[in-house]
């Protein structure tokens, strides 16, 4: 890679790490709102600034200022090591996951075509299930090196539920790799411009309704957001595995939440909503509309700025959903929590795979293959 390749990559990657821990407050402020308005209550609305709380925007940064000064405990019978590590090893693998998430088209740099993600790898769809799975092991860490009883129970029904959850989420985006033919993001989000008799786009959630449903219920249980918040329950578990957790240490695992959730949002939106596809305008014609308007190279970025557009509002609803689901219905109980994920989810994507394959197979048939 030359000099230009690397400062485009590092240019990337910061990109996207900047909106994703600015998202971290943003989603905050949201949540507070959304959870004042769909149970009729208060939101925030003490904290301000010479008199003004800027709709509870203020409160973002109060909680900033408090997480940096409040007491940063370790409790003298935990393990200091994986300790301090666990909130590390949380929040990592929730940034490197969006690595291979596309958020617009490519770009022309000069006479260099550049790719809208950080990592263009033609096994996108088995690092995200390689790295996402990797945050379980903050969660048991935390729950383990905190020798608090409350927060090793809440560690061990985390990886329970992640490593179940895991099974159907990998199944159900197997339908999709088999009917596109490839496990790069890139390549699927390309795919889902097509038309479905010249007028229905054809994204994922047209071709695999059910996979779709089966990824976003899975996502849910992976990130730990009610209805399948097990991991945490605040009710039961004294918050579970992060009991033992103060200061930035805690906001840490908070921060690692959102960013999961952010990232959850995303892959739904790439591999089941058409990523940063236009609805109803493929690529080739907003791209010939861009550049008659400014030419080739300014209406690449004209264009990708408006797939990002395209994108961003895609990912604010699914965000707006978690919020929306969280504040809405109530938490399952444990066994049924595994009874959902082992005995309705997990058959449900194998018979979606299975009939994906046999329908292909009817095709290819068809077709002469």
């Amino acid at each position: 890679m030359d000099g230009t390749g690397l400062a485009i990559s590092l240019a990337k990657a910061g990109f996207v790490a900047f909106l994703l821990l600015n998202a971290v407050p943003l989603l905050v402020w949201l949540e507070r709102r959304g959870a004042a308005f769909i149970q009729d209550r208060i939101g925030p609305n003490r904290t301000s600034i010479a008199g003004f709380a800027l709709a509870g925007l203020v409160q973002p940064l109060a909680d900033v200022v408090k997480f940096m000064f409040k007491e940063d405990f370790v409790p003298p019978s935990a393990n200091r090591t994986f300790y301090l590590l666990a909130p590390i090893i949380t929040l990592i693998p929730a940034l490197m996951t969006f690595a291979v998430v596309p958020f617009a088209d490519v770009v022309r740099i000069g006479e260099r075509l550049v790719q809208m993600q950080v990592a263009d790898l033609n096994v996108g769809i088995l690092y995200v299930f390689a790295i996402a799975s990797l945050g379980v092991y903050g969660v048991v860490l935390a729950g383990w090196a905190s020798n608090n009883k409350y927060s090793f129970l809440g560690s061990v029904r985390a990886s329970a539920q992640m490593i179940s959850y895991e099974l159907s989420m990998g199944l159900s985006v197997l339908g999709l790799v088999m009917v596109f033919g490839t496990l790069q993001l890139d390549d699927m989000v390309r795919a889902q411009g097509a038309r479905l008799f010249g007028v229905l786009p054809l994204w994922g959630i047209v071709l695999q309704p059910l996979g779709f449903l089966l990824f976003v219920i899975s996502v849910f249980a992976e990130t730990n957001r009610l209805p399948f918040d097990l991991a945490e329950s605040e009710a039961e578990l004294v918050v579970g595995y992060h009991t033992e957790y103060s200061s930035m240490k805690f906001a840490t695992f908070f921060m690692a939440e959102y960013i999961a959730m952010t990232t959850g949002a995303a892959l739904i939106v790439s591999l089941f909503l058409g990523g940063w596809q236009v609805p109803f305008v493929s690529s080739e014609t907003l791209n010939g509309w861009t550049a008659d308007l400014l030419g080739p190279g300014a209406g690449s970025w004209l264009a990708a700025l408006i797939q990002f557009g395209s994108f961003s509002a895609k990912l604010g609803f699914f965000l707006w959903l978690f919020i929306w689901v969280r504040w809405t219905l109530p938490r399952f109980r444990y066994d049924q929590l595994m009874r959902l994920g082992w005995k309705v989810m997990l058959p449900l994507a194998l018979a979606n795979l299975l009939v994906t394959a046999a329908v292909l197979l009817v095709i290819d048939g068809a077709a002469g293959r």
